[in-house]
């Protein structure tokens, strides 16, 4: 395969991780946001806690979600350091995205209901792209087998196309 088919090849597998990853994302934004204001308009916990709460659930929903969909096909030996590390990079996203909401809320006080969404969701935004490069990166990582095939299929097409053809005399 060349370079621009193994390139092309790549690329095509990570646009699939991208999508799968983005559905269930996107469930598990409708499940965050629907807590939330169901938690902000039916209780008086404060605004940042209701947020807290709504991520550590819509973190449970996603963890199945990449788990048996977007990367079902990766390593699932040491399943409690996956989850060890899916709970980890899970929080440092938890403080990213309620991190915007606090500073918006309290340091501006933007609490409408309005602002408090749009500072949720930004907050969500935000903390999506480090949970996406933190998960494809140390949590659901490729299984070391097809690594070995890509690697020796790649040096293999580079030694055909490197070594000179011997011509009989």
């Amino acid at each position: 395969m060349s370079e621009r088919g193994t390139l092309r090849v790549r690329l095509n597998r990570l646009a699939r991780e991208v999508a799968k990853f983005g559905a269930v994302g996107a469930l598990g934004l409708l499940v965050n946001m629907a807590v939330f204001n169901l938690l902000r308009h039916t209780t008086e916990i404060p605004i940042v806690r209701t947020s807290l709460l709504a991520t550590v659930i819509a973190i449970l929903f996603n963890y199945v979600g990449f788990r048996y969909f977007t990367y079902r096909d990766r390593n699932k030996s040491g399943r409690a350091k996956e989850l060890t590390l899916f709970l980890l990079f899970s929080a440092v996203g938890l403080v990213i995205e309620n991190g915007v909401l606090y500073v918006a809320t309290y340091g501006f006080e933007w609490d409408s209901p309005l602002q408090s969404n749009f500072f949720k969701f930004f907050g969500i935004a935000v903390a999506t792209m480090f949970r996406f490069w933190s998960y494809r990166t140390w949590v659901f990582r490729t299984l070391p087998a097809r690594e070995a095939v890509q690697t020796a299929e790649s040096f293999l097409e580079q030694r055909r196309t490197v070594q000179p053809r011997r011509v009989a005399s």
